[in-house]
């Protein structure tokens, strides 16, 4: 089979940013079919290397070369809609509508971003540009791109302002949807669960240097991890011979040396027997410790904001160590109950009781809190709310959490007025976490930081003791970082999800589909919603399997079994074989490649096997 034909290529790319070299001597190249994932510090260069390939940057050395013929199209990180266009004009030009109308692509776009083929999402066609919000902007502005349907699609944070359904839908429309000959697509996020739902490459910006790995997020952690190991073993090498040469000069004499044995390990090895990222238990009791027994309870709450009823009679009781996640269309009032749960915004009925020795902290949207410190340095900043705290059972120094956080040590000396909104909100975290809260709120944390800060601050509140709710749209982040999510459906219940974010878009879907609020679910441990309950599993599961799905459903489980077992000593073997392979990086981003192909088909697998679980059970 031939190579598949290249769309861009970038040859000896060299970018400079005032001082600041953004590529150096860089050749990588998107080919028909690739869906590359870019990922990287903020002020990396991801951006402008998006620029470099649609052309809207020029080099500053090398050359760039486009296949004759290739559409791109580009939806950057602020619109350039005319506020006077209407939402027809922006979407469909100058398409008639029995040109769209009969068009499946179309109209599956239009259902995904902008509510159905009325736009009603947005507030019809005839809505203009200008008075729209930042959100409703941007899935305008990808819905019109996704219209034109250009060769190769250039996406600069496109998940930015959409919710949890929103990004699910664009991550399934652009892996399944999408893919056909001569096209592409290169994507900047730091959405991690749409990365690796989307990309079958990784590019990672760094330094200058753009490292390519086959994979989506998962793949692209395992090989920089073993990148790493590999570039240690050599430092390591170079070290011991160094010393060795240095002592054969003191000695003035030749000496005899054996060549120094490295054992390899595969890149699964240097994860295992790592423990759970957070010892829930021990996290539990230091929480108790610092809370008691009550933290927040929420007793037959109704909440309101004008004549919307958020919540309905509903109970909710959050303890000590707590770490939940709240998802729900936005607009569902996922903020207003955050400000409620403070006491901020008063309920219509029912109570909030507060344990005495709560001390809530909020990390919120807004970053006009750091205006007055523009003046000191982030160092300064960080240490006029505390010098030390306590982080993991051990004391942690202001400067150690800002490095931990990002902040070198040259950085916690620049002036607060010369940060990034990304470095902005970092410091606002680092400030919080050193005020010690024993209740942590975080809203929408995801907001201007990159990959390598989410991970950092994930690995801070790994070992932080105290309660945690955290509102986001990010799949990823909320599945990593709390225990457990509840869901604002929009019917003035809170529903607890056991099944995860994954539920939640299954009762989403169910609600679509019956095009009517869903009825009122029977709650799980810690929430409670008022009014009349009816069955509390996934949507129209529960009663009524006949024995002879019962039946079908126990082979399918007995089927899956085999397979995964299959597929577990298919994956043994690899991580062998990647251990021998590791000083071979052609020969390893293959194996990761086959990896990647085999979790993909072990996820597969496990949702099938939790479907009929269900029906198995009668």
């Amino acid at each position: 089979m031939p190579p598949p034909a290249s769309l861009v290529a970038l040859d000896r790319a060299h970018l400079l940013a005032g001082t600041q070299v953004l590529l150096d001597d860089v050749s990588v190249g998107v080919s028909d079919g690739d869906r590359i994932g870019v990922v990287g510090r903020n002020g990396g260069g991801k951006s402008s290397l998006l620029g470099v390939v649609v052309g809207t940057r020029t080099l500053d050395g090398g050359r760039i070369v486009r296949t004759g013929g290739v559409t791109m199209g580009m939806l950057g990180q602020t619109d350039e809609l005319d506020p006077a266009a209407t939402v027809a004009e922006v979407v469909l030009g100058d398409l008639a509508e029995h040109e769209w109308a009969g068009e499946p692509r179309v109209r599956e776009i239009l259902a995904g971003l902008l509510g159905g083929t009325d736009a009603s999402a947005l507030g019809g066609w005839d809505r203009q540009v200008g008075p729209m919000s930042g959100g409703e902007r941007r899935r305008l502005a990808l819905a019109a791109l996704l219209v034109q349907d250009p060769d190769l699609l250039v996406l600069d944070e496109p998940t930015n302002h959409l919710d949890v359904e929103g990004v699910a839908w664009l991550a399934a429309y652009l892996s399944a949807r999408r893919p056909r000959q001569g096209n592409a697509l290169l994507v900047v996020t730091h959405d991690r669960w749409f990365l690796d739902a989307v990309s079958t490459r990784t590019w990672e910006v760094e330094d200058g240097e753009v490292h390519v790995y086959d994979g989506g997020y998962a793949a692209y952690v395992l090989a920089r991890v073993e990148r790493q190991r590999v570039a240690q073993v050599t430092e390591e090498r170079r070290a011991n011979l160094a010393r060795k040469e240095l002592a054969w000069l003191r000695r003035g004499a030749p000496a005899r040396t054996a060549k120094p044995r490295f054992r390899i390990d595969a890149a699964n090895a240097l994860i295992e027997g790592e423990p759970d990222p957070r010892d829930t238990v021990e996290l539990v009791r230091f929480a108790t410790t610092r809370l008691g027994k009550d933290v927040l309870d929420l007793l037959d709450a109704t909440l309101r904001v004008g004549d919307r009823t958020l919540l309905d009679r509903v109970t909710w009781r959050i303890g000590p160590g707590d770490r939940y996640g709240v998802v729900g269309v936005n607009g569902a009032g996922k903020t207003t109950l955050l400000r409620a749960l403070q006491g901020l915004h008063p309920l219509a009925t029912g109570k909030l009781r507060t344990g005495k020795t709560v001390r809530i902290a909020v990390l919120t949207q807004e970053l006009r809190e750091l205006d007055r410190l523009t003046g000191r340095t982030v160092l300064d900043a960080i240490t006029e709310v505390r010098s030390f705290t306590v982080i993991g059972g051990k004391e942690v120094s202001a400067s150690s959490l800002a490095q931990r956080l990002g902040f070198s040590g040259g950085r916690q000396q620049s002036r607060v007025g010369d940060l990034s909104g990304g470095e902005r909100r970092r410091l606002q975290f680092v400030r919080l976490l050193m005020d010690e809260p024993n209740v942590l709120m975080l809203d929408e944390p995801t907001n201007d930081l990159d990959i390598d800060t989410l991970t950092s601050m994930e690995d801070v509140l790994d070992g932080w003791a105290g309660t945690l709710l955290v509102v986001s749209h990010d799949r990823y982040l909320l599945e990593r970082m709390t225990d457990r999510q509840v869901a604002l459906l929009g019917d003035g219940t809170l529903r607890d999800l056991p099944g995860g974010v994954e539920q939640y878009l299954e009762l989403r879907r169910g609600m679509r589909d019956r095009d009517e609020p869903a009825g009122r679910a029977a709650p799980a441990s810690g929430v409670a919603s008022g009014g009349a309950a009816s069955g509390g599993g996934a949507p129209g599961g529960g009663a009524g399997y006949s024995p002879a799905e019962v039946r079908e459903a126990r082979k399918t489980l007995a089927r899956v079994e085999r397979a995964l077992d299959r597929i577990h000593a298919e994956e043994a073997v690899l991580h062998d074989a990647m251990a021998a392979a590791s000083t071979d990086p052609q020969r390893l981003s293959e194996l990761t490649g086959t990896l990647a192909r085999l979790t993909e088909q072990e996820e597969s697998l496990e949702m099938e096997w939790l479907e009929a679980s269900e029906a198995a059970q009668g």
